[in-house]
């Protein structure tokens, strides 16, 4: 779900050793210990404290393959699916779920703790994605900038098309960027036949299509010194401003607009990988993924909302991550039937 950026600046360093870890050797005899390798996105992070609990529990030692993208990471397993590169896989979401199922390279399993996860997460009744943690891309403002221009914040998606709004939004390409094709996801969902109109007038209030995430908000959004206040990114993105502020704040300087229909609910899974060497050891680890520990250390490690209901979580999400009430979603099987006729069609709109 997510694009590598500056909110995780500090836990890069722990990312970039895991990812030489990854490398080294694994256990070639009966006196090494055991190893479990987990393949995933390249914004995948837990704390030292979370990778610890897991290695003394189960006595083992974790190695992580970060590949890419999450569409990057996915096409890699799929691809090396004969002799994989780990032993599970971490990130692959709603948008892409019937794509992975359909490439069947994941077994059922039945981890300890899925029967606490709500039904509305668990999208494969066959359990071979096991869903980790959810989260909204949503449009994000500049609270100074609409203050200091008299003009009111955006409230929907309709407000992105008013004159009043020309030039001001930035977004993602959907065929690069995975929160820019939920971004065209929420537009399908919320405008149904009519959101190839709902394209061509946003192309016609000049909206700006960047290839990635990080372009889009650290290039192009005025908050870091770019040129539009309006840009796709998460609702949790407030909280992630507050919290990675080079001076404190008393409160975040950014806004999510959360009307309904506005925002994209994306669900990560992970899932033990066909042929994997140690697969006793993936599904102990994807049960960990399911524990307290490790559901209340990713909020401020990758910036999700766990999916066990009674997590506890920091107290800035609490206060700043605007969650939508009534987000839009799409089933798994009709992304999967029209993701790239509705990719070619933005593009042929958009870009063309």
């Amino acid at each position: 779900m997510k694009q590598m950026n500056r909110w995780g600046a500090a836990l890069l360093a722990g990312i970039i050793l895991s990812a030489c870890a990854a490398v080294a050797p694994t256990d070639t005899g009966p006196d090494e210990e055991r190893v479990v390798r987990l393949m995933s996105h390249d914004s995948f992070n837990m704390s030292e404290e979370a990778r610890t609990a897991f290695e003394e529990q189960y006595n083992a030692r974790l190695e992580f393959v970060p590949s890419g993208d999450a569409g990057a990471a996915l096409n890699q397993a799929i691809l090396s699916s004969e002799n994989p590169l780990a032993d599970a896989f971490f990130g692959v979401d709603n948008t892409f779920l019937s794509r992975a199922i359909e490439a069947d390279i994941f077994v059922p399993i039945e981890p300890e703790g899925l029967s606490a996860v709500p039904a509305q997460y668990q999208l494969d009744p066959e359990s071979r994605l096991i869903p980790i943690d959810w989260g909204d891309v949503c449009l994000n403002y500049d609270i100074g900038w609409f203050g200091e221009n008299g003009l009111a914040p955006p409230s929907s998606l309709d407000d992105l098309i008013d004159p009043a709004y020309s030039g001001l939004t930035v977004v993602q390409n959907p065929a690069t960027s995975s929160p820019g094709l939920a971004f065209l996801m929420a537009t399908i969902a919320t405008y149904g036949e009519g959101w190839q109109d709902y394209w061509a007038s946003l192309r016609e209030n000049d909206v700006l299509v960047t290839e990635g995430w990080e372009d889009a908000y650290y290039g192009q959004f005025t908050l870091p010194g770019g040129q539009r206040p309006i840009v796709v990114s998460y609702a949790s993105s407030p909280p992630a401003e507050l919290i990675f502020a080079e001076e404190p704040l008393e409160e975040a300087p950014t806004a999510s607009v959360t009307a309904d229909g506005s925002c994209f609910r994306q669900i990560e899974f992970a899932g033990v990988l066909r042929n994997a060497d140690h697969p006793d050891l993936a599904q102990a680890l994807i049960e960990f993924m399911l524990s307290e520990t490790f559901q209340e250390d990713m909020p401020l490690q990758m910036f999700v909302f766990p999916v066990l209901p009674d997590a506890n979580l920091p107290d800035a999400f609490v206060q700043y991550a605007q969650v939508p009430d009534n987000p839009a979603t799409l089933p798994p099987d009709e992304i999967a039937a029209n993701r790239d006729q509705w990719i070619e069609q933005w593009t042929e709109i958009v870009l063309r």
